[in-house]
Parts: C-alpha cells; structure tokens; sequence
C-alpha cells in the first residue's frame, strides 16, 4: 500500500513535527558514533529551506519512563544537530514549550521521559500529534515498536507522511524483497540462531544462496555433526538448524558452512589465532572468525548475486585477529558490482571501518526493524503510515 511522503507535501509556514532516530551512542557523556545524527539532518535542512518550521522528536537510551534522567538527556544531540543545520537547536523539556516559527528548529527532550511512551498511550500520542500541522516519521530504527511517537502519533495526526530516510529504506527493502535482480544471497551472521531463526526461515524461501556466519554458523556446524570445541553455539536448537539445511536441499538453495576456521583459546586481543581445518577443531579451542578456504569459497557463491542481503559479521571482527573474513567479504561485496543492503549495527560498523560503505548499494540505519522487515513482518509505523493514507 502506499504511503504519503514530506516531499510531496507542502510545508510553507506549517509547524512539521519529525520524529526521528538519534538514538546514538554514548560514552562519558560525549556522542561516540554521530552517524544517525547525520543520517537525520538532510529531512530536517529540507523542511526548514521549504519554510517550515521544525519540532524534532526521539529517544535516547532506556531511562525510566516518566522522569528525567541527565544521562539520557538529548543535550549533545542538539548541539550536535545544531553543528549539522547551521542554526540553534534549543531543547524544551515540555511538550507545551516546543514551538517553532518557520526556519526555527527545536527539539523536545528524550520522548521516553513522557510516560506512557512505550506503553503507546492515546493521550500521549494525540499530544505529538497536536504539537504541529504535519507528523513525519522519519525514525526507520524505531519504526519497529509500537510507541507513542512512533505509531500512536501518526495515528492521530491530522497529516501524517514518512520523511525521505524513511522513504529510502523502505525504498531499499523493497528492492530487495519485492522484485529483486537475481541471483539474489544473504549474509546473516550474529551471536544467536535464536534470534534469527524466523529470519533464516523467511530468506530460504527468496535467496538463491543463504550465507551463516559467527555463532550461527557454530550452532549449523554442530547440527551437521562437527565439534565446535568450546565456541558460541545454541545446542538446544540444533533440531531447527538441520531443519534448515533440510529445506535449503529441498528446494535446491546454497546453503554453505565453513569449510577451515580461526580459532583460539578465549576471546581477547593478542591471542595466538590457528586456522583449523572444521573437522579438526580442538575440545579446548573456540571458532571465532572464517578460514582463507571458507572465504574464498563464499566470494565465488557471491560473486555471481545480483543483489545482497548483509546483517551480521562471520567472525568476532572487532577483536584482532578475528576480523580477517569479514573484512575480506565486505571488501568482495564492495566490489562485487551487486545492489548490497548492509544491515545491523555491528556490520554497519565494520563496513564504515572499512571505508567501504560508499560502495555499498544501500547502508540502513535500522537494526530491530530491518531484521523485522526481512522476517516478512508489517512493521508498525509502516502500518499506520499506510492506513492514515
């Protein structure tokens, strides 16, 4: 269904509320990853350039909902945003002092400080919505949840739109879920099967070739009747992982497992790293990145796809010397010629280390929401979206 969009609407001297998704990390009180932020002003810039005025909604953190908490205040995000759009970004911390004159931008403190955000109050959503003439979504990582400010408010917004961030994952998704350029392959890699379990059940019906890396693969690896020695891996679903490898035979899909292994004793930096054939892992040794077998094995499944899914590194890559396979995946992938959406804030993470998310077809600034998106489900915020329109 379709939704409408803040580029087709007028905003001249109209009051444009945006709830958008500055959730970004902090450390000792200082922004240590601005790139929401950044991923965020454009929408803004553009309102205000149209002769709009701009209240800027989002969350930061998990405070206890319903009082303040300096910690989680936006403070830094507006002074951030501030930087980003050339112009003041007072913060209010009342719903009633956020107003703004067109080219103003001002932000209201962290929306969960309201109570009733999470809980996706009525009361609290018709106040969002009655702060301004038009309600944006913009916030594609919390679109998601069901909050307040996210589904409640567009809900009763007089005009509701998604914002262009918005409109471009979706944009994105679609791409690769409606009617993508075959062959199509996915990367799925994280900690847990369990976490990802619908998500693999829902690609293996569209992908030509389903690619398991990290601590899924282990839980795969074990199913297929390898030791995996002491490594991450889910014993108790190893029922649900052969089941998978049963289907991707069934209907004739690539589903690969590792073929050599970096292991060592424990995880931490420094550690001597072993490359292992994946029939020789030893009792007291743990797997925690891809051999150079497996990955050239996994750039020749990929170097034919035409579009890629990404979301979750094949190796503990943030400690060295484990992130030689996902270094060298991003950079087959980078150069690879196919449409890559790259998902998940540790695989966003590595790309950007890389300097190579230029080179990527589409980097998403959702985690919870694109895993949602690619599990099949409606996601709430795109739902009422549809409907309002």
């Amino acid at each position: 269904m379709p939704i409408k969009e803040l580029k087709d609407i007028e905003v001249k001297d109209k009051t444009v509320v945006v709830r958008q998704d500055l959730n970004v990390p902090m450390k000792n009180g200082a922004i240590s990853n601005d790139k929401r932020i950044r991923a965020a002003a454009p929408t803004i810039r553009d309102a205000l350039a149209r002769g709009a005025g701009v209240i800027v909604l989002s969350h930061l953190g998990r405070p206890a909902e319903g009082q303040y908490e300096e910690q989680f205040s936006l403070k830094p995000v507006a002074a951030r945003l501030s930087e980003l759009i050339g112009r003041p970004v007072p913060l209010v911390r009342e719903i009633a002092q956020a107003a703004a004159a067109p080219g103003q931008c001002v932000m209201l403190e962290n929306v969960r400080f309201f109570k009733g955000e999470k809980k996706n109050d009525p009361e609290l959503a018709g106040k969002f919505a009655a702060m301004g003439d038009i309600y944006v979504m913009d916030a594609f990582g919390a679109s998601h949840r069901a909050h307040a400010s996210t589904e409640g408010a567009v809900r009763r917004a007089r005009v509701a739109c998604a914002g262009p961030l918005m409109a471009a994952e979706l944009a994105a998704f679609a791409r690769v879920l409606d009617n993508p350029e075959r062959p199509i392959a996915a990367v799925i890699g994280g900690a847990k099967v369990s976490t990802k379990l619908a998500l693999l059940e829902n690609l293996l019906s569209g992908v030509d070739c389903l690619i398991v890396g990290g601590g899924i693969a282990n839980t795969f690896l074990a199913a297929a009747g390898f030791k995996v020695g002491t490594s991450l891996c889910e014993p108790d679903l190893l029922a649900e992982a052969k089941k998978i490898m049963d289907k991707a035979h069934a209907l004739g899909r690539d589903l690969p497992l590792p073929v050599d292994v970096v292991t060592a004793t424990r995880l931490a930096p420094g550690q001597k790293a072993v490359t292992r054939d994946v029939a020789a892992v030893p009792a007291s040794e743990m797997i925690l990145d891809i051999g150079p077998k497996t990955v050239r094995l996994y750039e020749g499944l990929l170097a034919g796809a035409a579009t890629v899914v990404w979301n979750g590194p094949v190796g503990a890559f943030e400690t060295t010397p484990f992130g030689a396979g996902t270094r060298a995946l991003a950079r087959a992938l980078a150069g690879s010629g196919a449409f890559v959406v790259v998902g998940g804030g540790d695989t966003v993470a590595a790309v950007e280390d890389y300097g190579l998310a230029d080179s990527m077809g589409y980097i998403s600034t959702g985690g919870g929401a694109a895993l949602e998106l690619l599990e099949g489900k409606l996601l709430p915020s795109v739902a009422a979206l549809q409907e309002h329109a």
